[in-house]
């Protein structure tokens, strides 16, 4: 993410255990309760294109790059990094700015992040605005790395199912992860690049983006989206499920039909059991690019912040 004319603050925030996180303070300065974005991946970091969905000459955004990702430094680090670590992060971002209570904005696993965060901080949190919601549990996990989409895309599948010895077929996360989170540099690089194009291909329904190279490919972002799915984003099972009676303020849920990452019942059996939900179904994938999420956040986030 770069600054441009509306950036009223960029910062690295020490954060604790060598931590420094990437702040980027942008829209209009005297909005008293600003809007905090979480970015996906886990690991993904901020992009410009995160901007379009505000108006900031009526709105403040924050926006920070979590552990490890984006211009956050160490890069890549995996040590204290961790969904708990990632809140006391949000936590310190928000008394760096005085912030007493927050819209929180995100996607994927920004929906997660922003859930926990809530559960732990309810009276911090005005509202929330989710696309393509995520809870961590295993079934949601399990969904992209066991196959559950491929009554959309088999091809994809079989080509992540082929790029495994044939012993691991069936299940080929159980030889991608360990080589992704090993120490052997280019196996890692080779396994990671194998989840991208598992994710990258069917990410869209709108947008059938370019793929990298594996030349050009950078495997930090996988890494660490592997470091938190291999532990469950470092939650028990159900957590987000069990404990939503506690997020009472309107949270406006973003669901694609034809979401091939985060499957759709997720977000249904969320709206049930959260006291104050929206649910709102687009004809689009998982992406925050899609048309219709695109236009679903943008329009929701004018009216609640």
């Amino acid at each position: 993410m770069t600054p441009d004319e509306y950036t009223i603050k960029e910062t690295m925030l020490q954060v604790g255990e060598g931590h420094k996180i990437y702040v980027q303070q942008w829209g209009k300065k005297s909005v008293r309760n600003p809007i905090i974005f979480l970015h996906g991946g886990p690991g993904s970091g901020c992009s410009d294109s995160h901007k379009s969905y505000f108006n900031p000459t009526k709105q403040q955004v924050i926006f920070f790059d979590q552990r490890g990702c984006g211009k956050s430094l160490p890069y890549g680090d995996l040590e204290h990094n961790t969904t708990d670590k990632l809140v006391e992060d949000i936590l310190k971002i928000l008394d760096y700015f005085s912030i007493q209570k927050a819209t929180f904005v995100g996607g994927s696993w920004g929906s997660a992040l922003a859930l926990y965060f809530g559960i732990k901080r309810p009276k911090m949190v005005k509202a929330m605005v989710l696309r393509g919601i995520f809870t961590a549990r295993s079934s949601e996990i399990n969904f992209l790395e066991q196959g559950g989409f491929q009554a959309f895309f088999p091809e994809v599948w079989d080509r992540f199912a082929e790029s495994v010895p044939s012993k691991f077929s069936e299940n080929p996360r159980d030889y991608h992860m360990p080589r992704v989170l090993g120490k052997d540099k280019k196996a890692s690089k080779q396994s990671a690049y194998e989840y991208m194009l598992l994710e990258g291909s069917i990410i869209s329904l709108d947008d059938r983006t370019k793929l990298d190279t594996f030349e050009k490919f950078d495997p930090v972002s996988t890494i660490i989206e592997c470091h938190y799915m291999a532990n469950q984003c470092f939650m028990p099972e159900n957590y987000i499920m069990d404990n939503a009676s506690k997020l009472v303020m309107p949270v406006y849920l973003i669901q694609g039909r034809y979401d091939a990452i985060c499957p759709a019942y997720t977000a249904l059996e969320l709206s049930k059991v959260l006291p104050n939900a929206q649910l709102q179904w687009t004809v689009a994938g998982h992406s925050g690019n899609d048309r219709n999420n695109w236009e679903a956040v943008h329009s929701i986030v004018q009216t609640v912040s």
